[in-house]
Protein backbone atom coordinates (compact mmCIF):
# COMPACT_ATOMS: atom_id res chain seq x y z
CA UNK A 1 0.00 0.00 0.00
CA UNK A 2 0.85 3.66 -0.21
CA UNK A 3 0.04 5.28 3.13
CA UNK A 4 -0.41 8.82 4.34
CA UNK A 5 0.71 8.88 7.97
CA UNK A 6 -0.55 12.05 9.65
CA UNK A 7 1.45 13.12 12.67
CA UNK A 8 4.25 10.86 11.47
CA UNK A 9 6.99 13.14 12.86
CA UNK A 10 5.69 12.74 16.42
CA UNK A 11 6.55 10.10 19.00
CA UNK A 12 4.19 7.23 18.16
CA UNK A 13 3.85 8.20 14.50
CA UNK A 14 7.58 8.22 13.76
CA UNK A 15 8.04 4.87 15.46
CA UNK A 16 5.18 3.47 13.37
CA UNK A 17 6.69 4.81 10.13
CA UNK A 18 10.09 3.32 10.97
CA UNK A 19 8.58 -0.05 11.92
CA UNK A 20 6.27 -0.21 8.91
CA UNK A 21 9.10 0.53 6.49
CA UNK A 22 11.22 -2.17 8.12
CA UNK A 23 8.54 -4.86 8.15
CA UNK A 24 6.47 -4.23 4.99
CA UNK A 25 6.87 -3.04 1.42
CA UNK A 26 4.53 -0.09 1.96
CA UNK A 27 5.37 3.35 0.67
CA UNK A 28 4.80 6.15 3.19
CA UNK A 29 4.38 9.89 2.98
CA UNK A 30 4.17 11.86 6.24
CA UNK A 31 2.03 14.93 6.92
CA UNK A 32 2.99 16.80 10.08
CA UNK A 33 2.41 20.30 11.47
CA UNK A 34 5.82 20.16 13.20
CA UNK A 35 4.60 21.60 16.47
CA UNK A 36 6.84 21.35 19.54
CA UNK A 37 6.46 17.54 19.70
CA UNK A 38 6.65 16.83 15.95
CA UNK A 39 10.27 16.97 14.86
CA UNK A 40 12.10 16.35 11.59
CA UNK A 41 14.86 14.73 13.65
CA UNK A 42 12.48 11.87 14.48
CA UNK A 43 12.58 10.75 10.83
CA UNK A 44 16.14 11.76 9.89
CA UNK A 45 17.42 8.17 9.78
CA UNK A 46 14.87 7.31 7.06
CA UNK A 47 16.31 9.65 4.45
CA UNK A 48 17.52 7.52 1.56
CA UNK A 49 14.91 4.80 2.11
CA UNK A 50 13.20 4.51 -1.27
CA UNK A 51 9.84 3.67 0.32
CA UNK A 52 9.90 6.77 2.52
CA UNK A 53 8.41 9.41 0.24
CA UNK A 54 9.14 12.34 2.51
CA UNK A 55 7.54 14.83 4.86
CA UNK A 56 4.87 17.37 3.91
CA UNK A 57 4.77 20.24 6.40
CA UNK A 58 1.12 21.01 7.06
CA UNK A 59 -1.82 20.71 9.43
CA UNK A 60 -4.53 18.07 9.19
CA UNK A 61 -7.19 20.78 9.51
CA UNK A 62 -5.85 22.35 6.28
CA UNK A 63 -7.73 20.67 3.41
CA UNK A 64 -5.21 21.84 0.80
CA UNK A 65 -2.27 20.39 2.73
CA UNK A 66 -4.14 17.12 3.18
CA UNK A 67 -4.94 16.91 -0.54
CA UNK A 68 -1.31 17.57 -1.45
CA UNK A 69 0.07 14.96 0.94
CA UNK A 70 -2.60 12.34 0.19
CA UNK A 71 -2.20 12.31 -3.60
CA UNK A 72 -2.30 8.71 -4.79
CA UNK A 73 -2.49 7.05 -1.37
CA UNK A 74 -4.56 3.97 -0.54
CA UNK A 75 -5.07 4.66 3.16
CA UNK A 76 -4.72 7.30 5.86
CA UNK A 77 -3.42 6.49 9.33
CA UNK A 78 -4.03 9.42 11.66
CA UNK A 79 -1.69 9.92 14.62
CA UNK A 80 -1.89 13.72 14.44
CA UNK A 81 -3.24 15.14 17.69
CA UNK A 82 -2.57 17.40 20.60
CA UNK A 83 -1.99 14.80 23.30
CA UNK A 84 -0.74 16.18 26.61
CA UNK A 85 -3.42 16.33 29.31
CA UNK A 86 -1.67 19.11 31.25
CA UNK A 87 -1.56 21.32 28.16
CA UNK A 88 -5.21 20.59 27.41
CA UNK A 89 -6.16 21.92 30.84
CA UNK A 90 -4.18 25.12 30.25
CA UNK A 91 -5.01 25.66 26.54
CA UNK A 92 -7.93 23.48 25.36
CA UNK A 93 -8.57 25.44 22.15
CA UNK A 94 -5.67 23.84 20.25
CA UNK A 95 -7.06 20.40 21.11
CA UNK A 96 -10.48 21.25 19.71
CA UNK A 97 -8.96 22.45 16.42
CA UNK A 98 -6.50 19.63 15.80
CA UNK A 99 -8.31 16.68 17.34
CA UNK A 100 -11.79 17.73 16.20
CA UNK A 101 -11.58 19.86 13.06
CA UNK A 102 -8.47 18.01 11.86
CA UNK A 103 -10.14 14.61 12.07
CA UNK A 104 -13.16 15.95 10.19
CA UNK A 105 -10.94 17.30 7.39
CA UNK A 106 -9.17 13.96 7.00
CA UNK A 107 -12.45 12.05 6.96
CA UNK A 108 -13.86 14.31 4.28
CA UNK A 109 -10.80 13.73 2.11
CA UNK A 110 -10.98 9.97 2.69
CA UNK A 111 -14.69 9.97 1.80
CA UNK A 112 -14.15 11.94 -1.39
CA UNK A 113 -11.39 9.58 -2.50
CA UNK A 114 -12.68 6.24 -1.12
CA UNK A 115 -9.68 5.65 1.15
CA UNK A 116 -9.18 3.22 4.02
CA UNK A 117 -8.93 5.21 7.28
CA UNK A 118 -7.43 4.24 10.66
CA UNK A 119 -7.81 6.57 13.64
CA UNK A 120 -5.20 6.27 16.38
CA UNK A 121 -6.90 6.86 19.72
CA UNK A 122 -6.34 6.40 23.45
CA UNK A 123 -7.57 4.49 26.48
CA UNK A 124 -8.34 7.85 28.08
CA UNK A 125 -11.63 8.05 26.18
CA UNK A 126 -13.01 5.49 28.66
CA UNK A 127 -12.04 7.47 31.76
CA UNK A 128 -10.90 5.75 34.94
CA UNK A 129 -11.65 2.18 36.06
CA UNK A 130 -11.18 0.86 39.60
CA UNK A 131 -11.23 -2.86 38.79
CA UNK A 132 -11.03 -5.00 35.67
CA UNK A 133 -10.30 -3.71 32.17
CA UNK A 134 -12.15 -1.70 29.56
CA UNK A 135 -13.40 -3.50 26.47
CA UNK A 136 -14.42 -1.91 23.19
CA UNK A 137 -18.03 -2.01 24.41
CA UNK A 138 -17.32 0.05 27.55
CA UNK A 139 -19.00 3.48 27.75
CA UNK A 140 -16.92 6.53 26.87
CA UNK A 141 -16.40 8.86 29.86
CA UNK A 142 -13.54 11.27 29.10
CA UNK A 143 -12.17 13.33 31.98
CA UNK A 144 -10.01 16.04 30.37
CA UNK A 145 -10.24 18.35 27.35
CA UNK A 146 -7.67 16.08 25.69
CA UNK A 147 -9.66 12.88 26.16
CA UNK A 148 -12.95 14.66 25.37
CA UNK A 149 -11.65 15.87 21.99
CA UNK A 150 -10.28 12.39 21.22
CA UNK A 151 -13.66 10.91 22.15
CA UNK A 152 -15.40 13.36 19.83
CA UNK A 153 -13.02 12.44 17.04
CA UNK A 154 -13.66 8.72 17.58
CA UNK A 155 -17.41 9.25 17.40
CA UNK A 156 -17.02 11.27 14.23
CA UNK A 157 -14.96 8.44 12.69
CA UNK A 158 -17.66 5.92 13.61
CA UNK A 159 -20.33 8.17 12.12
CA UNK A 160 -18.54 8.23 8.76
CA UNK A 161 -18.62 4.44 8.68
CA UNK A 162 -22.30 4.20 9.63
CA UNK A 163 -23.52 7.13 7.53
CA UNK A 164 -21.27 7.07 4.48
CA UNK A 165 -19.87 3.54 4.47
CA UNK A 166 -16.30 4.82 4.75
CA UNK A 167 -13.99 1.90 5.67
CA UNK A 168 -12.76 3.17 9.03
CA UNK A 169 -11.20 1.51 12.07
CA UNK A 170 -10.09 2.85 15.45
CA UNK A 171 -7.05 1.63 17.42
CA UNK A 172 -7.07 2.68 21.08
CA UNK A 173 -3.74 2.34 22.83
CA UNK A 174 -2.82 2.35 26.49
CA UNK A 175 0.02 4.55 27.82
CA UNK A 176 2.90 4.40 25.36
CA UNK A 177 6.58 4.80 26.16
CA UNK A 178 9.86 4.37 24.28
CA UNK A 179 12.37 6.27 22.11
CA UNK A 180 11.61 9.74 20.69
CA UNK A 181 8.96 10.66 23.29
CA UNK A 182 8.86 14.36 24.14
CA UNK A 183 9.91 14.86 27.78
CA UNK A 184 6.68 16.42 29.02
CA UNK A 185 5.34 12.86 29.47
CA UNK A 186 6.03 10.91 32.67
CA UNK A 187 8.72 8.45 31.63
CA UNK A 188 11.03 10.69 29.54
CA UNK A 189 10.50 13.53 32.02
CA UNK A 190 11.67 11.35 34.89
CA UNK A 191 14.56 9.86 32.91
CA UNK A 192 16.03 13.20 31.88
CA UNK A 193 15.47 14.82 35.27
CA UNK A 194 17.10 11.85 36.99
CA UNK A 195 20.10 11.99 34.64
CA UNK A 196 20.51 15.71 35.43
CA UNK A 197 19.86 15.51 39.17
CA UNK A 198 16.68 17.59 38.89
CA UNK A 199 13.67 16.99 41.18
CA UNK A 200 11.23 14.30 40.04
CA UNK A 201 7.74 15.85 40.26
CA UNK A 202 5.17 13.18 41.15
CA UNK A 203 1.48 14.12 41.08
CA UNK A 204 -0.51 13.46 44.24
CA UNK A 205 0.44 10.23 46.01
CA UNK A 206 1.89 8.68 42.83
CA UNK A 207 -0.47 5.71 43.01
CA UNK A 208 -2.16 6.35 39.67
CA UNK A 209 -2.01 3.05 37.77
CA UNK A 210 -1.22 2.88 34.07
CA UNK A 211 -1.24 0.00 31.57
CA UNK A 212 2.17 0.51 29.90
CA UNK A 213 2.66 -0.34 26.21
CA UNK A 214 6.01 -0.20 24.42
CA UNK A 215 5.67 2.02 21.37
CA UNK A 216 6.78 -0.66 18.88
CA UNK A 217 4.08 -2.99 20.19
CA UNK A 218 1.48 -0.30 19.59
CA UNK A 219 2.90 0.30 16.12
CA UNK A 220 2.44 -3.37 15.27
CA UNK A 221 -1.05 -3.26 16.75
CA UNK A 222 -2.03 -0.32 14.56
CA UNK A 223 -0.55 -2.08 11.55
CA UNK A 224 -2.56 -5.15 12.45
CA UNK A 225 -5.75 -3.09 12.55
CA UNK A 226 -4.87 -1.59 9.16
CA UNK A 227 -4.16 -4.98 7.59
CA UNK A 228 -6.71 -7.23 9.32
CA UNK A 229 -9.23 -5.03 11.11
CA UNK A 230 -12.89 -5.13 10.15
CA UNK A 231 -14.18 -1.76 8.89
CA UNK A 232 -16.41 -0.06 11.43
CA UNK A 233 -14.75 -1.76 14.39
CA UNK A 234 -12.77 -0.45 17.38
CA UNK A 235 -9.74 -2.35 18.69
CA UNK A 236 -8.12 -1.88 22.08
CA UNK A 237 -4.34 -2.27 22.19
CA UNK A 238 -3.17 -2.58 25.79
CA UNK A 239 0.18 -3.25 27.35
CA UNK A 240 1.05 -6.48 29.15
CA UNK A 241 1.77 -4.86 32.53
CA UNK A 242 0.19 -2.37 34.94
CA UNK A 243 2.23 -0.25 37.32
CA UNK A 244 1.64 2.70 39.69
CA UNK A 245 3.45 5.87 38.67
CA UNK A 246 5.57 5.94 41.82
CA UNK A 247 6.89 2.44 41.04
CA UNK A 248 7.83 3.65 37.56
CA UNK A 249 9.72 6.56 39.08
CA UNK A 250 11.55 4.33 41.54
CA UNK A 251 12.59 1.93 38.78
CA UNK A 252 13.92 4.85 36.71
CA UNK A 253 15.91 5.97 39.76
CA UNK A 254 17.46 2.50 39.95
CA UNK A 255 18.30 2.42 36.24
CA UNK A 256 19.86 5.91 36.20
CA UNK A 257 21.66 5.70 39.55
CA UNK A 258 19.81 8.77 40.84
CA UNK A 259 18.77 9.36 44.45
CA UNK A 260 15.30 8.76 45.87
CA UNK A 261 15.75 12.16 47.55
CA UNK A 262 14.90 13.68 44.14
CA UNK A 263 11.26 12.56 44.42
CA UNK A 264 9.07 15.63 44.89
CA UNK A 265 5.35 15.09 45.47
CA UNK A 266 3.41 17.97 43.89
CA UNK A 267 -0.25 18.98 43.85
CA UNK A 268 -2.27 16.54 41.76
CA UNK A 269 -3.65 17.83 38.47
CA UNK A 270 -7.40 18.48 38.14
CA UNK A 271 -9.50 15.48 37.12
CA UNK A 272 -6.56 13.06 37.24
CA UNK A 273 -7.79 9.56 36.31
CA UNK A 274 -6.80 6.98 38.90
CA UNK A 275 -6.41 3.85 36.80
CA UNK A 276 -6.45 2.84 33.14
CA UNK A 277 -6.62 -0.75 31.93
CA UNK A 278 -7.45 -2.15 28.50
CA UNK A 279 -8.49 -5.62 27.46
CA UNK A 280 -6.80 -6.49 24.14
CA UNK A 281 -8.67 -9.78 23.65
CA UNK A 282 -10.39 -8.59 20.46
CA UNK A 283 -7.15 -7.59 18.74
CA UNK A 284 -5.35 -10.65 20.07
CA UNK A 285 -8.06 -12.68 18.38
CA UNK A 286 -6.75 -11.29 15.08
CA UNK A 287 -3.22 -12.45 15.91
CA UNK A 288 -1.62 -9.45 17.64
CA UNK A 289 0.11 -9.67 21.01
CA UNK A 290 2.39 -7.28 22.90
CA UNK A 291 5.98 -8.54 22.86
CA UNK A 292 7.72 -6.28 25.36
CA UNK A 293 7.16 -6.44 29.11
CA UNK A 294 7.45 -3.20 31.01
CA UNK A 295 10.70 -3.73 32.91
CA UNK A 296 12.48 -4.77 29.71
CA UNK A 297 11.02 -1.90 27.71
CA UNK A 298 11.79 0.65 30.41
CA UNK A 299 15.44 -0.36 30.49
CA UNK A 300 15.61 -0.10 26.69
CA UNK A 301 14.05 3.35 26.93
CA UNK A 302 16.42 4.62 29.62
CA UNK A 303 19.38 3.39 27.58
CA UNK A 304 18.05 5.14 24.46
CA UNK A 305 17.82 8.51 26.21
CA UNK A 306 21.23 7.97 27.77
CA UNK A 307 22.75 7.29 24.34
CA UNK A 308 20.89 9.98 22.35
CA UNK A 309 21.68 13.23 24.10
CA UNK A 310 21.91 15.02 20.76
CA UNK A 311 18.17 14.35 20.31
CA UNK A 312 17.03 15.87 23.62
CA UNK A 313 19.68 18.52 24.40
CA UNK A 314 18.03 21.11 22.18
CA UNK A 315 14.65 20.38 23.78
CA UNK A 316 15.85 20.97 27.34
CA UNK A 317 17.51 24.22 26.29
CA UNK A 318 14.51 25.61 24.36
CA UNK A 319 10.83 26.48 24.92
CA UNK A 320 10.39 23.34 27.00
CA UNK A 321 12.24 25.04 29.85
CA UNK A 322 9.61 27.79 29.98
CA UNK A 323 6.78 25.24 29.86
CA UNK A 324 8.39 23.23 32.68
CA UNK A 325 8.74 26.31 34.88
CA UNK A 326 5.08 27.26 34.33
CA UNK A 327 3.91 23.74 35.03
CA UNK A 328 6.01 22.89 38.09
CA UNK A 329 6.96 26.30 39.48
CA UNK A 330 10.70 25.71 39.29
CA UNK A 331 13.50 25.83 36.73
CA UNK A 332 15.34 22.91 35.20
CA UNK A 333 19.01 22.50 35.99
CA UNK A 334 21.57 23.03 33.26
Amino acid sequence: MKLLVCGGAGFIGSNFVRLRLAETDDQIVVLDKLTYAGRRENLADLEGNSNYLGLVHGAIEDAEAVAQAAAGVDAIVNFAAETHVDRSIAEPDAFVVTNGQGTYTLLEHARANDLRYVQVSTDEVYGSIDEGSFTEESPLKPSSPYSATKTGADLLVESYFHTFGLPTSIARGSNNYGPFQYPEKLIPLMILNALHGDPLPVYGDGMQVRNWLFVEDFGRGIGHVLDHGVPGEVYNCGGPDECPNIDVVNRIIELTGASTDLIDYVTDRPGHDRRYSLSSAKLEGLGWKARTHFLEGLELTVNWYRENATWWESIRSGDYREYYERQYGRSLGS
